[in-house]
C-alpha cells in the first residue's frame, strides 16, 4: 500500500480510501467484512457519512456508521475515518444543513454510532446557502477544540466556496479547512478548470469520489451493449443509461476499455490510476461493495500509466461533465 500526507496536514493515509456509500451492498455483515479486509489490505482511510446506509437508502441513515464502527472495534488507531454532516436525517426544519444546533448535534450522533471519541475529519457534506458560513466555520472549530474532530473540511465546495472558507476561518482564528472532496473522473473533470489551483495553491488534501463515475468505468458496461441485469445502471439508473453511454461518456469507455486490454489491467485499475496520476489528488475513494471489487480496484497501485495511453485519456475525456451531458 502506498501512504502521502493529507497534503499539507501531517497525517498520512492510503492512496486508496473505501467509501461506504454501500449502493450494492444491502448485508450488514458482508459490509463489515468488505472493511476489515480492507483495513488488512493496508487501506487506512475510510470515508462515511452520517447519513450513509446500505442500499445508500437515506430512510435508515446512519446504519453505514454502525457497521464501520463495529469493524473497526479494537483497531480504532490503525484507521483514519472521515464523516459528514449536512445531509437531511429527520423531518424537523433543523434536521439539516449546517447550522450551529445540528453540527454539534449531529457530531455526537455519529460518534455514538461509531463507538469512537473523535472523527479524524469532519467534513460538511454540502455548501449550505441558508447558513451564513461564519456560523458553520465557528461550529466546526468548537468540534474540534472539544477533541471531536482532529481536522475539517469540505464536500462539492466550488473553487471560490473553498476560498471564501479560508479566507473566513483566517479572519475569524477558526480551525481551516485542511481537506476538500470532490467529484473527480474520467468522465468528471471539472476541478480541473479551478478547484485544482486552490488545493495546489493552499496545500489542501484532496478526496476524488466517484473515481468510477458511478460504476461506469468498471468495466462491466459497454458502449453498444445493455447494463447487466440486477446492475445499478439496469436498475436505480435505468432510465439514462442508453442516454449517458451514447453521449461522450460512451466514447470515453471505449477508450477506456481498449487502454486497459493494451496494459493488460482492467478498466477499474486504469481508470484509478489516471486519477491518482494527478499531483493534486491525494487520495481516490474507492466505492465497491464486495471484497472482489476492492481486490480488483488495488491493482491501480505500484504501476504508472505510459505517457501515450494517458494522452489518449485524456483526448478522449476533454469535456468536463462527460457524465451529465
Amino acid at each position: 500500500m502506498e501512504y502521502i500526507n493529507f497534503g499539507k496536514l501531517g497525517v498520512k493515509v492510503s492512496r486508496l480510501a473505501l467509501g461506504l456509500g454501500l449502493r450494492g451492498q444491502s448485508d450488514a455483515q458482508a459490509a463489515q467484512r468488505m472493511i476489515e479486509q480492507a483495513i488488512d489490505l493496508g487501506i487506512n482511510l475510510i470515508d462515511c457519512a452520517n447519513v450513509y446506509s446500505l442500499l445508500d437508502d437515506h430512510r435508515y441513515f446512519g446504519r453505514a456508521e454502525e457497521i464501520l464502527g463495529r469493524a473497526v472495534r479494537g483497531r480504532r488507531d490503525q484507521v483514519v475515518i472521515t464523516s459528514k454532516v449536512a445531509a437531511r436525517v429527520g423531518p424537523g426544519p433543523n434536521d439539516a444543513g449546517l447550522s450551529r444546533v445540528h453540527i454539534l448535534r449531529e457530531i455526537d450522533r455519529s460518534l455514538a454510532r461509531l463507538g469512537t471519541d473523535y472523527v479524524d475529519v469532519y467534513l460538511v457534506h454540502i455548501y449550505d446557502q441558508a447558513t451564513p458560513l461564519e456560523e458553520t466555520l465557528r461550529a466546526l472549530d468548537d468540534v474540534v477544540r472539544a477533541g471531536k474532530a482532529r481536522y475539517v473540511g469540505c464536500c462539492n465546495y466550488a473553487a471560490w466556496q473553498v476560498c471564501h472558507g479560508l479566507w473566513l476561518a483566517d479572519d475569524l482564528k477558526t480551525e481551516p479547512f485542511g481537506v476538500v472532496q470532490n467529484q473527480y473522473s474520467l468522465l468528471e473533470r471539472t476541478p480541473e478548470r479551478e478547484l485544482f489551483g486552490v488545493v495546489r495553491r493552499f496545500g489542501l488534501g484532496m478526496m476524488a469520489y466517484s473515481p468510477l463515475a458511478v460504476g461506469l468505468l468498471s468495466g462491466l458496461y459497454r458502449p453498444g451493449h445493455p447494463a447487466p441485469a440486477g446492475s445499478y445502471w439496469a436498475t436505480r439508473g435505468a432510465a439514462s443509461y442508453d442516454k449517458v453511454m451514447a453521449g461522450p461518456a460512451g466514447s470515453v469507455i471505449a477508450v477506456l476499455l481498449d487502454a486497459a486490454a493494451t496494459l493488460g489491467k482492467t478498466p477499474a485499475q486504469v481508470a484509478l490510476a489516471w486519477v491518482l496520476s494527478h499531483p493534486e489528488v491525494t487520495c481516490a475513494i474507492t466505492g465497491g461493495d464486495t471484497v472482489e471489487h476492492l481486490q480488483d480496484n488495488l491493482g491501480a497501485l505500484g504501476w504508472e500509466l505510459p505517457a501515450e495511453i494517458r494522452k489518449q485519456l485524456d483526448d478522449a475525456s476533454h469535456v468536463p461533465g462527460a457524465l451529465d451531458r
